[in-house]
């Protein structure tokens, strides 16, 4: 039998429309700030970057062609292991959520993954979990490392501006720093339960499980979207 949960107290619509509307000022003083805060990114300065060559499908890709006459580059960095079944399951997870990029053109933009790892495995993991991006390996080349994504390090975002043959790195960000690209944690936010993880501040009774126990691993992600 499914264990009983703990639900928010019942109230008549009156006191609901009150409580909505005092967490309301809160939600809009949050929005202000990501606003000012998304201000203060269009005013960071920027580095310039190498002329790195990375690797794509049709072989060595200069970093600056990658952006495919863009202006402006998103890359992922996917934690990788060499020859493993499965790739890391939160970055699997992540990045099959994007499978319509096609606006960001209207923006002069682009986004993809540069993983460590070889491209042959790189392409066939892509398929095999169904992800819909497009791929480049950083594994001949000290990219990763240098945008703070060293193999076995981790995983990361960076921002590049493209200015004629010349790349700059504008912004970068990683552990729970990339949730802001994502629909899939605000959608779960906004749910009475929430995440249901042992670490969120939650009523007494609300449903708790180890953090990270709802998320979709590599083979389920396969299962749903790839080739198995």
């Amino acid at each position: 039998m499914t264990e009983p949960k703990s639900l928010p107290p019942v109230v008549d619509a009156g006191a609901w429309r009150q409580a909505l509307d005092e967490l309301r000022v809160r939600e809009k003083a949050a929005t202000r700030e990501l606003d000012a805060i998304a201000a203060q990114r269009r005013r960071l300065p920027m580095v310039e970057m190498p002329d790195y060559t990375l690797i794509g499908p049709g072989g060595p890709i200069r970093l600056v062609d990658i952006f495919d006459g863009r202006s402006q580059l998103i890359v992922y960095n996917h934690m990788w292991n060499d020859g493993a079944e499965w790739q890391c399951g939160g970055c699997t997870g992540y990045t099959a959520q994007f499978t319509r990029l096609d606006f960001l053109a209207n923006y002069d933009a682009r986004f993809v993954i540069v993983t460590a790892g070889p491209i042959d495995e790189a392409l066939a993991y892509r398929d095999r979990v169904g992800n819909r991006m497009e791929w480049y390996s950083s594994s001949d080349s000290p990219f990763a490392a240098d945008v703070d994504a060293a193999p076995g390090t981790g995983f990361g975002v960076n921002v590049f501006l493209r200015d004629g043959d010349t790349v700059y790195r504008t912004w970068h960000t990683n552990g729970r720093g990339t949730e802001q690209l994502s629909h899939t944690f605000p959608l779960v936010d906004v749910l009475p339960w929430g995440r249901q993880e042992e670490w969120q501040d939650s009523p007494q009774g609300w449903p708790k499980s180890p953090t990270y126990s709802g998320w979709l691993d590599s083979p389920d992600v396969a299962r749903l979207y790839g080739s198995g």
